[in-house]
């Protein structure tokens, strides 16, 4: 994206007009702007006079990198949301490296051979013609540059015969007990860092747990490239005390330390009485996440002023000692698409106990991508750890049953999860199993579900305080259950929003936000109604967060938040 936002500012001010009535249908009136620091700042903006036009949407457009309920996320996904993934050229075809589409022998050398060669080549695109290719092992993208491209979903599937407790071993839980870390981790088609992959298995097979976040096992595999001056959320520009080691294009983590009363956490939950009288100190699994780590690409090096490709998503204050940092390699510009994974069908097994046929795992991953990939009776289908700014599109998960047909966590952040579908289980839930949905957990942020049709599930927010996340223009029979630890925290924390969501069996839990989440915003909802899971909110006295257009949906203007968002940047 380069500095694009910056040169289009005094643009904005003329079109942001236009791409508000593009998307509300209207445009008349006009409401003052307050002053913001971004792309978007235009005097004034038309206020819709179409009824199903949200207060709160006449408000976001005002300030949308500072609003308090609803989060920017106008630049989630691969390389700030960009419909278009790169086509690299051809540089391997599997079948010349021994794959066979019979279904029975074993594919997995072959593509991996091919794969790996692909990275060795600098990257390029590995195609695997139409058919169904046996594969008894897992199949490996460790290097950048580099995709697997099927010539369909309908037409090219890969058979997993194996799970991963088979292929690697058991991979037990850093809270002890008899807890399985494939029910959240890991995939068949296993996209991260070659060296990452290598610690990991070599730490499950010592039965040492091993870190799956930006900065190594012991979280020290990084040194400080600069300090930070206080900044707010909502700035695009940050001012460094050293820019001698930034680089525009250069990926960066920006670190933040929580102090001893718990004042960033307090932060991520929008501040005030309720997150100041909170007990933080007893959930261990929830600050066993701190530091916050934040990965994004520096657009610009100005002296000592250092632009974003995308706004701070908290405050930087000196009390958390804000800092650029490294963090390890990450793995850019790969990409799966065109196929199915099927594993091999199995009974799902009890809760937390999974064996890991698992689906597509994204991991230490940044401007990464799926693409028309559909997987069958999987425990868990997409998963997100440590991952930002990727982007999966026209995704499925079907088949048997699983326990999250999408998982996000471990700090992962700006991720676009677009046009996907869970359909309904073909076997009756086993007793003992359990269903969750799209998840997100671990101090995640400003990710985006958009455009979902699930036949199944929930919107499982998995404790762990995650936080500023949108789920928007989605149709659910929401049937799932959410989990989480309680060490973990918070179900919620400030400004998430869900927006124009269409309920089909009427069930309001974890759904309708405003007696939850604190600082959030439920937009164009129709009539639900709590059973099954009753939550409470974790925090005491008013939540400030809001409910509007409630018993509407179709007709809320506009539809989609994450495309609206998308419109005012352009």
């Amino acid at each position: 994206m380069g500095n694009a936002h910056l040169t289009r500012r005094a643009l904005l001010g003329g079109t942001t007009a236009v791409a508000l009535g593009a998307i509300t249908g209207t445009t008349t009136g006009t409401a003052q702007a307050a002053p913001v620091e971004g792309p978007s700042v235009p005097s004034a903006l038309p206020v819709p006079s179409v009824p199903s036009v949200p207060s709160l949407w006449r408000e976001f457009t005002g300030h949308p990198f500072t609003h308090p309920q609803i989060p920017f996320v106008g630049r989630a996904g691969h390389r700030g949301g960009t419909r278009r993934f790169p086509r690299r050229p051809v540089v391997a075809d599997v079948r010349d490296f021994g794959a066979v589409a019979n279904g029975t022998s074993d594919s997995a050398p072959a593509i991996n051979r091919a794969v790996a060669a692909a990275g060795r080549a600098g990257g390029g695109t590995v195609t695997i013609p139409p058919g169904t290719f046996r594969i008894d092992d897992v199949i490996r993208v460790g290097h950048s540059n580099v995709v697997l491209r099927g010539a369909g979903s309908g037409r090219t599937t890969l058979l997993a015969t194996k799970n991963l407790t088979e292929l690697i071993g058991v991979y037990g839980s850093r809270y002890g007990g008899d807890k399985s870390s494939w029910s959240w981790a890991g995939g068949l088609i296993w996209l991260a860092p070659e060296a990452r992959w290598d610690s990991l298995v070599a730490a499950i097979r010592a039965k040492s747990w091993p870190f799956e976040g930006w900065t190594g096992n012991r979280r020290d595999e990084w040194r400080t490239l600069t300090t930070l001056a206080p900044a707010r959320r909502g700035s695009w520009t940050v001012t460094v005390q050293d820019p001698s080691a930034l680089r525009p294009g250069a990926l960066v983590l920006l670190r933040l330390a929580d102090d001893a009363g718990h004042t960033l956490l307090e932060h991520m939950s929008g501040g005030g009485p309720g997150p100041e009288a909170y007990t933080w100190d007893d959930k261990t699994k929830l600050t066993s996440y701190v530091p916050y780590e934040w990965p994004v690409r520096i657009t610009r090096v100005r002296g000592r002023q250092v632009t974003l490709e995308r706004p701070l998503p908290l405050d930087v204050r000196p009390e958390w000692d804000p800092r650029l940092t490294t963090h390890v390699r990450e793995l850019t510009g790969s990409g799966v698409e065109g196929l199915t994974l099927q594993a091999v069908e199995t009974p799902q097994q009890p809760h937390l106990l999974d064996k890991g046929h698992n689906g597509v795992v994204f991991q230490c991953a940044y401007d990464c991508w799926a693409d028309d990939v559909t997987v069958r009776h999987v425990d868990n289908g997409f998963g997100l750890v440590a991952a930002s700014a990727c982007t999966l599109r026209h995704t499925r998960v079907a088949g048997r049953g699983v326990h999250h047909p999408y998982f996000c966590r471990e700090g992962s952040h700006d991720n676009l999860i677009e046009d996907f579908t869970i359909e309904a289980r073909t076997t009756p839930a086993p007793a003992g199993t359990q269903l969750h949905g799209i998840n997100v957990e671990g101090l995640s942020s400003h990710n985006v579900w958009s455009r979902g049709d699930m036949r199944m599930g929930t919107f499982d927010s998995h404790r762990g305080l995650p936080f500023a996340n949108v789920r928007t223009d989605i149709t659910v029979h929401n049937d799932g259950r959410h989990g989480g630890d309680a060490s973990a925290g918070p179900l919620f924390g400030a400004r998430f929003t869900h927006w124009n969501i269409r309920v089909t069996n009427g069930r309001a839990g974890m759904i309708r936000l405003d007696g939850l989440a604190p600082h959030s915003a439920t937009v164009g909802l129709n009539e639900v109604t709590e059973f099954d899971q009753i939550d409470v909110p974790d925090f005491t006295g008013d939540l400030h967060s809001r409910l509007e257009l409630y018993g509407t949906t179709d007709a809320v203007r506009p539809r989609n938040l994450h495309d609206a968002q998308r419109a005012l940047l352009r």
